[in-house]
């Protein structure tokens, strides 16, 4: 009987060394308490451990203006800084970055040569809302958008699925690829909130339009509201849409304790809607999933719902 491969699990130290303020909520502690939950939970020693390598300037050029790329890698020699109102980096901040990109880059590829069945990449800084021209919303790269960039010209795919459940809409990677019929993506968020983007009536533009779906989800809104949406309306259209690889921007900044939003979610509603991906993406892309991390901001929220995540990723092995 063949064993089967690992999940598994990247992460890089310069993410705990990217500092944005005292009292900003993007900080270390995230994943700090993360690590700390899962060596305490022993689901840490389940899964298989990479440290990534940088995403190269041309790999992140195939999401962000070159010019842009430049600017950060300066700003960041010259920091601390801040970039807007929201994000600022230190020195130590390139690293952070270009680490996390290159390691959604490192965990795509070894899923896609089934080195490993599916992988949880927990990045700082987190990306969804990073635009083609500027960091935003405490994001510098958008490290989903990166990955599925390089399964689309590298890999060759046609059909590759974006399931963002971040309470916040990912502005930065829908408009990386509403133009594209090559990439679905799907978004769950509260609105209104922060970015102020992710209407309904968002579809995709030109030969894109029907390849994006926003789910609006009021303020309040709990495990029914959010799950009623996910089955009843994301998961059809993503099994319409039959994808060869899944990535999630897997945000759990909906759990009911968090700071910056009002969305009610516990971590079995987290559990739910992972279960229900996972088993999207045994039927149509061969178990072929990657989940980057990208919000969350109360620690001991963000380490229970992630751990609830990541064991259905064990849980789905091939």
């Amino acid at each position: 009987m063949t064993t089967p491969a690992p999940t598994g699990f990247v992460r890089h130290d310069s993410s705990l060394l990217h500092h944005m303020g005292a009292e900003h909520p993007e900080a270390p502690r995230r994943l700090e308490h993360l690590q700390r939950h899962l060596e305490e939970s022993g689901l840490l020693a389940e899964l298989g451990r990479l440290v990534p390598r940088r995403a190269s300037d041309a790999e992140l050029a195939r999401v962000h203006d070159p010019l842009y790329v430049e600017e950060l890698r300066a700003a960041c020699a010259a920091g601390p800084r801040s970039l807007d109102a929201d994000t600022a980096v230190v020195e130590a901040s390139w690293d952070a970055a270009s680490f996390s990109a290159g390691g959604v880059l490192e965990a795509v590829e070894r899923v896609q040569a089934r080195r490993w069945s599916n992988a949880f990449v927990a990045t700082r800084p987190p990306g969804h809302h990073a635009e083609y021209g500027h960091a935003m919303g405490f994001c510098l790269f958008n490290n989903v958008a990166v990955g599925a960039r390089h399964l689309l010209e590298l890999h060759g795919l046609e059909r590759v699925a974006i399931v963002d459940f971040d309470v916040h809409h990912g502005n930065g990677t829908q408009h990386s690829f509403e133009r594209d019929e090559r990439v679905f993506y799907a978004s769950l968020h509260q609105s209104p909130a922060y970015p102020g983007s992710g209407l309904a009536s968002e579809r995709g533009l030109g030969a894109g339009e029907g390849s994006t779906l926003n789910l609006p989800m009021d303020p309040g809104s709990g495990d029914a509201e959010w799950l009623a949406a996910f089955e009843g309306t994301l998961l059809p259209a993503l099994e319409s849409f039959g994808p060869e690889f899944v990535l999630v921007s897997a945000g759990f900044d909906a759990h009911r304790l968090d700071p910056l939003a009002q969305c009610q979610l516990s971590e079995e509603g987290f559990r739910a809607m992972s279960a229900g991906l996972l088993q999207l993406a045994s039927q149509s892309a061969g178990g072929r999933l990657v989940s980057v991390l990208e919000g969350g901001y109360h620690p001991q929220a963000l380490a229970q719902s992630a751990a609830a995540h990541l064991e259905c990723l064990l849980q789905a092995r091939a």
